[in-house]
């Protein structure tokens, strides 16, 4: 399977529900690097698994809907790094179903430690 990756960040407030969550469950801001990995079992004709400018172009959308945004006042359910992965890649590949494509993985890095991704095929 051969693999591109482009970058982009995002910054966001909300706040978690749940006793496990601990201070989260206060109003509190993250900002999450975001990779978006385009998988494709093999190149098309011109050699590539992606036009990365295109690819660059349609994330930096996703994340410009998210981004700067208090989430409580716009999703319905808890806004973890896993959950907020398969909303990115959801809206990734809707803008990406015109491409050739066979899978999707996004990555939120919520800190130099810790992070979460979502696979899907597309």
């Amino acid at each position: 399977m051969f693999s591109v990756t482009v970058r982009d960040h995002m910054m966001i407030a909300h706040s978690l529900r749940g006793e496990v969550f601990g201070p989260a469950q206060r109003l509190h801001g993250a900002t999450y690097l975001v990779d978006a990995t385009f998988r494709r079992a093999t190149l098309d004709a011109d050699g590539i698994v992606v036009d990365i400018g295109r690819a660059a172009e349609a994330l930096r959308a996703v994340v410009g809907e998210l981004g700067y945004r208090n989430l409580d006042d716009e999703m319905d359910f808890n806004t973890t790094t896993e959950a907020l992965a398969k909303v990115v890649a959801d809206r990734l590949a809707d803008r990406m179903r015109d491409d050739d494509l066979d899978g999707l993985v996004v990555t939120l890095h919520e800190s130099h430690v810790a992070w979460a991704s979502y696979e899907r095929p597309l």
